[in-house]
């Protein structure tokens, strides 16, 4: 069963959010709804250009993966950035493109509080990010240090280079010259964004509020470009 994962890795109940607006999303109910719809064939999973995003979400994705009972092959043909990365890590045999990208690093969050709350905060994302860390480890084979370590060091790795640390099996058209990709997010559509955008959309609002709406989220991805 193909499967394509692309833009960004979000909970269940932001996906009618993002499909709404046009934006390219994968969500653990996607992969379920793979599988549901061909319970006896593998998952071909193509990750085309995805910047990361939730890491529960993604973390939920990766072990519906790792569950397919046929297996599964994948290959990343543009960018695996972040939790897109992490939920690679469980596809059975990982290819890929000699000029795609793939990228690592610490798990970030935004809270407000007293240090009490910034103390907490630090210790969770210590915590979140070793959970990340070991779907590097399980892939690789590396210690869970070399996997912090480079995610500490945010590093972006191309396709031999994945290859020589064990996070991809192989690397597709190999013998054709190694390329690089840039790729920038436009960044995420705010929680704020999004919980009032499901409450217009559940109370059905009229199409101007629609449109001011769209047009309010057209001024907070210009201010986090």
């Amino acid at each position: 069963m193909k499967v394509n994962i692309n833009g960004y890795i979000i909970p269940n109940n932001y996906k009618q959010v993002y499909d709404w607006f046009g934006m390219e999303s994968c969500c653990p109910n996607d992969i379920k709804i793979a599988k549901d719809q061909a319970p006896g064939e593998p998952l071909d999973i193509t990750i085309g250009t995805c910047y990361g995003g939730d890491i529960f979400a993604g973390s939920e994705i990766g072990s519906e993966i790792a569950a397919c009972e046929k297996g599964s092959t994948g290959k990343i043909m543009g960018l695996a950035a972040s939790a897109a990365s992490v939920l690679a890590m469980y596809i059975n045999h990982l290819s890929m493109a000699p000029t795609a990208m793939l990228m690592a690093h610490n798990v970030s969050s935004h809270v407000e509080g007293d240090y009490h709350v910034m103390g907490t905060e630090k210790s969770t994302l210590i915590n979140c990010n070793k959970a990340m860390a070991a779907a590097y480890s399980h892939k690789s084979g590396m210690s869970e240090n070399e996997a912090l370590k480079m995610m500490d060091n945010e590093t972006w790795l191309t396709a031999q280079q994945a290859k020589e640390k064990g996070l991809i099996d192989e690397v597709m058209f190999e013998g054709n010259p190694e390329g690089f990709v840039n790729a920038v997010g436009p960044g995420m559509i705010p929680k704020a964004v999004v919980d009032k955008t499901l409450k217009m959309l559940n109370e059905k609002k009229d199409t101007k509020q629609i449109d001011l709406a769209k047009a309010k989220l057209n001024l907070i991805e210009k201010t986090i470009i």
